[in-house]
C-alpha cells in the first residue's frame, strides 16, 4: 500500500472574474521528494503555490496535505512554510530572532526556542551566527536563514517561490547543489516554483511543465527533456532547433517534414496523430546534432547536408556553433564537441551536419 502523499490536488481551479489562472490541475507530491513547477511568467504557477500556501482559496477543486482538505483552512493553520524570492528576514532582529520568529509566535518557551533554533542553524550548515544581524551575511547565507527560519516550524512541506532569482549567477549555480543537499538532510516535502529550466533540471525528482493554467506533462528531468510529449515541452526544457513544415510522409512513428524554405527533415512523432498534409513543428536538440568537416567522414551518413559557419559563441563546454543551409538557408545551433576537433572553427567554413531521426521529435501544430 502507496504512503499517503504529502500533497495532493484534485482539479483545482482559481478563477479571477473571466480570467481562468489555475484551470484543473491535479497532481500528488509523495512524501520527503522535490517537485518542482516549471512554467513561463504568468502561467498560473505562483497562484497555484499561494493557493497552497494558503493565501488564496481555489474556486473549486481540492487541496489536501497529508490527507486532509485544506479548503477553507487558512495560511497560519496549514502545516506548510514559505520562502520568498526576496527572502523576507527582518533586518532589525539578529539571525537567532529571525529564525525563531515563528517559534516565538506559536507560543513556545525561550530554552525550547534557542535549543531548536541552533539546532537548525547547525544543519543548515551555519552554526554559532545567531548573534550576527542580516546584513553580515553573504547572499546564500540569506538563502540558508530564510530555509533554517522554515524548517525550524517542522513543516510537511516547504514551499519556495522563485527563491534564486535575486542572486546573481555564481551564487545561484551554487544554490542549486546546496537546496537539494539541504531538501535530502530535512528529508521534507519541498515544492520548487521556478520559471528556469535549469533549476528544476538540477534539483527536481519530478517537474510539473505548467503552460496557461494547466500542466502539459509531469514527469523527471529526463523524461522532459528526452521524451517531452507536447511542442510547448520540447521548446520550453532546454535547447532546441525548432523547424515548421508540411508533412510529407508517415511510417509509424517516423516522419518526413519539408520547411517552408524546402529543407527536408526525419524525426519521430511522439503520439502518432501526425498525418501526410498537416503542418507540424520539428524539435532538434543541439547536442544531437554530429558534425564532420568533410562530406566523406565516416560518421556521417549518405544524408548529411552542406552547411556554412554563420558564427562561433564561445562559452567553453557549452560552445555553439550558427549554421546556415548551403540549399534552403535555414539556420541551425549545434553544440561543438569538447574533442577539440573543432577548434578552429571559424565563420565561412563550409561544413557537414546530420541527426538520428529518433533524436528528433514532431508535433502538430495547434489548431488542426
Amino acid at each position: 500500500m502507496s504512503a499517503t502523499p504529502d500533497l495532493e490536488c484534485i482539479d483545482l481551479t482559481k478563477d479571477f472574474n473571466d480570467f481562468r489562472a489555475v484551470d484543473q490541475v491535479s497532481f500528488d507530491v509523495p512524501p520527503g521528494s522535490f517537485f518542482s513547477i516549471l512554467g513561463p511568467s504568468g502561467c498560473g504557477k505562483t497562484t497555484l503555490l499561494r493557493m497552497i500556501a494558503g493565501f488564496q482559496f481555489p474556486t473549486s477543486g481540492d487541496l489536501q496535505i497529508k490527507g486532509k482538505s485544506m479548503i477553507g483552512v487558512g495560511p497560519n493553520k496549514r502545516p506548510v512554510s514559505m520562502v520568498f524570492q526576496h527572502l523576507a528576514l527582518f533586518p532589525m532582529m539578529n539571525i537567532g530572532e529571525n529564525v525563531g520568529f515563528g517559534l516565538r509566535q506559536r507560543g513556545v518557551n525561550k530554552s525550547e526556542i534557542k535549543t531548536r533554533v541552533e539546532r537548525v542553524l547547525e544543519r543548515v550548515g551555519l552554526p554559532g551566527i545567531t548573534d550576527r544581524k542580516v546584513d553580515q551575511l553573504s547572499g546564500g547565507q540569506k538563502q540558508r536563514v530564510a530555509i533554517a527560519r522554515c524548517m525550524v516550524l517542522e513543516p510537511d512541506v516547504l514551499l519556495l517561490d522563485e527563491p534564486l532569482g535575486a542572486l546573481d549567477l555564481k551564487l545561484r549555480e551554487h544554490m542549486k547543489v546546496e537546496l537539494k543537499s539541504l531538501q535530502a538532510e530535512f528529508n521534507t516535502t519541498f515544492v520548487y516554483i521556478t520559471h528556469d529550466q535549469s533549476e528544476a533540471l538540477v534539483m527536481s525528482d519530478k517537474i510539473a511543465v505548467m503552460n496557461k493554467g494547466r500542466f502539459d506533462q509531469i514527469g523527471t528531468a529526463r523524461d522532459l527533456y528526452y521524451e517531452p510529449h507536447s511542442a510547448f515541452v520540447a521548446g520550453f526544457v532546454g535547447d532546441a532547433n525548432r523547424f515548421e513544415g508540411k508533412v510529407t510522409a508517415v511510417n509509424g512513428d517516423a516522419v518526413e517534414v519539408v520547411t517552408d524554405k524546402g529543407l527536408q527533415l526525419k524525426a519521430r512523432t511522439i503520439n502518432g496523430t501526425v498525418a501526410a498534409g498537416q503542418r507540424a513543428q520539428v524539435f532538434i536538440r543541439p547536442e544531437a546534432i554530429r558534425l564532420a568537416q568533410n562530406a566523406a567522414d565516416a560518421d556521417l551518413g549518405a544524408d548529411a547536408r552542406n552547411y556554412t559557419v554563420q558564427s562561433v559563441l564561445f562559452n567553453g563546454a557549452n560552445s555553439l556553433a550558427i549554421l546556415r543551409d548551403a540549399v534552403s538557408g535555414e539556420i541551425l545551433n549545434v553544440t561543438l564537441p569538447q574533442t577539440g576537433t573543432f577548434l578552429g572553427l571559424n565563420k565561412g567554413d563550409t561544413v557537414y551536419a546530420q541527426w538520428n531521426p529518433q533524436q528528433a521529435r514532431c508535433y502538430l501544430v495547434e489548431g488542426q
